[in-house]
């Protein structure tokens, strides 16, 4: 909920955190028809190799609530973006694209070469921002995302050289 009468603060981008895991499975609820729950959210952000980060925006109480994040595993030079969510209302502010830079520039620091990521085909913002940043399609998975109320979806894999 935001009031127009209240000053817009900044967006803030910081580390997520394994106590995070409840604000980030509800804001994962509402970006996605298939959520992952607190408890798997906690389980991976409590792996040596995952790393999440967070945009975190004042609300109209002044509480710092996340608006999106981005949870990234890195392995051996090779990295896949397991999740990016933005909270619906919040989207097309350019906070997917704010995060997804972030991790990528913490994952050259990192020396990790390349990044994956899969899509679920017909997700044209989605789609257009990964390809806005340097990802091209390298694979297709017939059916990979299952749908309540249509045949299920294919997601495609896509590749970033970040070297």
């Amino acid at each position: 909920m935001s009031a127009w009468w209240l000053p817009r603060t900044p967006v803030v981008l910081t580390t997520a955190r394994v106590a995070d895991a409840p604000a980030l499975a509800d804001l994962h609820a509402r970006a996605f028809h298939r959520p992952w729950g607190e408890h798997e959210i906690e389980a991976l952000l409590a792996e040596p190799a995952v790393f999440g980060l967070m945009a975190r925006r004042a609300n109209f109480m002044g509480t710092m609530s996340p608006i999106g994040f981005i949870l990234v595993r890195a392995v051996a030079g090779e990295a896949e973006v397991l999740t990016l969510a933005v909270d619906p209302a919040r989207r097309g502010q350019g906070h997917g694209r704010k995060l997804l830079s972030a991790a990528t520039e913490r994952l050259k620091r990192d020396r990790v070469d390349t990044l994956f990521l899969e899509v679920e085909e017909g997700n044209a913002p989605a789609v257009g921002l990964y390809a806005a940043s340097g990802f091209r399609e390298v694979g297709r998975r017939k059916g990979y995302y299952a749908k309540s109320d249509a045949p299920p979806a294919a997601a495609l894999v896509m590749r970033c050289d970040l070297g």
